[in-house]
């Protein structure tokens, strides 16, 4: 399989779903997102990892909810009237990825992309594609896959 990071294209437009974790801006590309949704009841898991809030039942799928801020080693994405859950498929499994807010779409040029620093608001480069410069903030694009697969 292929890693992120190899099949980035190093030119073209991607469209960016962008999200709060905290106060960090993040994103990721919009086709990898399923969908978004306000939270709904979760059921616990006991001996999971400390970030799994739990799992929910969303029309017959089952979706293991990770906190994102605890994940990425920020405080706890508190729940709250803004948090959502950003629904992703990976490896045939739904993940609900839990932000503190959505924000907006942008449309990012991959030529304009840089690569991440060691350190973006507190959180590991590693788990970040690059960072985009838009005219108003930094937007943390998230590697999905690493987010999902390393376990920390």
């Amino acid at each position: 399989m292929e890693t992120a990071t190899s099949n980035t294209p190093d030119s073209g437009m991607v469209e960016l779903a962008t999200f709060y974790v905290g106060q960090a801006l993040c994103g990721m590309d919009i086709l990898k997102v399923q969908e978004i949704n306000k939270l709904m009841e979760m059921t616990t898991v006991p001996q999971a990892p400390g970030y799994v809030m739990g799992i929910l039942n969303l029309r017959g799928q089952i979706v293991t909810i990770i906190d994102l801020g605890k994940k990425l080693g920020l405080a706890t994405t508190e729940l709250s009237e803004t948090s959502r859950n950003i629904i992703v498929n990976s490896k045939g499994e739904y993940i609900g990825l839990h932000v503190s807010r959505i924000s907006d779409v942008v449309e990012a040029d991959w030529s304009k992309v840089e690569p991440p620093p060691a350190n973006i608001g507190g959180v590991q480069g590693t788990f970040f594609r690059g960072v985009f410069k838009t005219r108003d903030s930094l937007v943390g694009i998230l590697d999905t896959e690493k987010v999902l697969l390393e376990d920390n």
